[in-house]
C-alpha cells in the first residue's frame, strides 16, 4: 500500500500555531490578573493620585505659575521658603507636620497658597479623605484668576477624587471637554469619561474611546495599557503587535530572531 504524501510545512503550521494559542492564553491570563486586581467598581481607589505622582505634576504648573505670578506678589520669597520647609517635611515622612504648615499657607494669596491647597489635596486623597481632597481641588478649579492648566488639573484631580459619588453624567460633563486628542490632559481626562461610558451603559463610545487612547503614542503607557486591557475585554480589539503587548504586560524581552549561519 503506497504511503499518503506527507507535507513538510505540517509541523511548521503546527508549531507556528501552537505558539499563537500559548501567546493568546498568556495574553488573557495577564488581562485576568490585571482585572482582579484593579476592579472597574473601585475606580477611585484604583486611579488615586499618589501623593509622589500629584507632587512631580503640580510642581510642573507651579513653575510656569510662580513666574506669572512673581510680578505681583511682594512676599512671594516668604511664602516659598515656608513651602519648602513643608516640602522637607513631606519628603521626611512627617506628613501631618507638612499639613499643618501647608494649611497656615492655603490660607493667605498667591502662588505659594495654590500649590499649599493642591498639596494638602494630595495628602487628603492619600488619607482616604476624598471630601476634604475634593474640596481644596474645587477652590483651585473655581479659581478664575488662576492658569487655566492649574485648574484643568484641579478639576481632573476633584472629579477623580469623587467619582463614586457623583452621576456619570456629570464626569463627563466636568472633564469632556478635556477629553479631546492633542490635550495635555487627554489621557486622564478620556480615562475617567471612557468609565462614565460605561456605567451609562454606552458601551460603543467608551470603547471607541478607549481603543484611541490604547494607541495614542502621547498618553502615558500606565494609562494606554489599561485602556487595552478593558477594551479587550470588552470585545474591542486595541492590539497592533501581540508581541510587543505581551512583552510588556509580562515585563519580559521580545524573543530575538533566530540567525542562521550558512556554510
Amino acid at each position: 500500500m503506497a504511503k499518503e504524501p506527507t507535507n513538510p510545512n505540517v509541523p511548521a503550521k503546527r508549531k507556528s500555531q501552537e505558539r499563537a494559542d500559548a501567546e493568546q492564553e498568556m495574553l488573557m491570563r495577564e488581562v485576568d490578573e490585571a482585572v482582579r486586581q484593579d476592579e472597574v467598581g473601585d475606580f477611585a481607589k484604583k486611579f488615586g493620585w499618589p501623593l509622589g505622582i500629584a507632587f512631580v505634576v503640580a510642581m510642573a504648573a507651579f513653575g510656569g505659575f510662580l513666574f506669572w505670578q512673581s510680578s505681583q506678589e511682594s512676599d512671594l520669597e516668604g511664602q516659598s521658603e515656608q513651602l519648602v520647609q513643608a516640602l522637607d517635611e513631606l519628603e521626611a515622612g512627617n506628613t501631618d507636620i507638612a499639613d499643618e504648615e501647608l494649611a497656615m499657607l492655603a490660607d493667605g494669596e498667591g502662588g505659594a497658597a495654590v500649590m499649599a491647597k493642591m498639596l494638602r489635596a494630595g495628602i487628603a486623597v492619600e488619607r482616604g479623605d476624598t471630601e476634604a481632597a475634593a474640596a481644596l481641588y474645587e477652590e483651585v478649579s473655581s479659581d478664575g484668576d488662576l492658569p487655566d492648566e492649574l485648574r484643568n488639573i484641579a478639576t481632573i484631580r476633584s472629579v477623580t477624587a469623587r467619582y463614586d459619588e457623583i452621576d456619570p453624567q456629570e464626569v463627563i460633563d466636568r472633564v469632556g471637554p478635556l477629553a479631546v486628542p492633542g490635550n495635555p490632559y487627554y489621557g486622564s481626562a478620556a480615562e475617567l469619561v471612557a468609565h462614565a461610558y460605561l456605567d451609562l451603559d454606552r458601551t460603543d463610545e467608551a470603547g471607541a474611546l478607549l481603543v484611541d487612547l490604547a494607541g495614542n503614542d502621547d498618553v502615558p503607557p500606565s494609562i494606554s495599557s489599561r485602556a487595552r486591557q478593558l477594551a479587550g475585554l470588552l470585545g474591542f480589539d486595541a492590539i497592533e503587535d501581540v508581541d510587543a503587548t505581551l512583552a510588556e504586560m509580562t515585563g519580559e524581552e521580545l524573543d530575538q530572531p533566530q540567525v542562521e549561519l550558512v556554510e
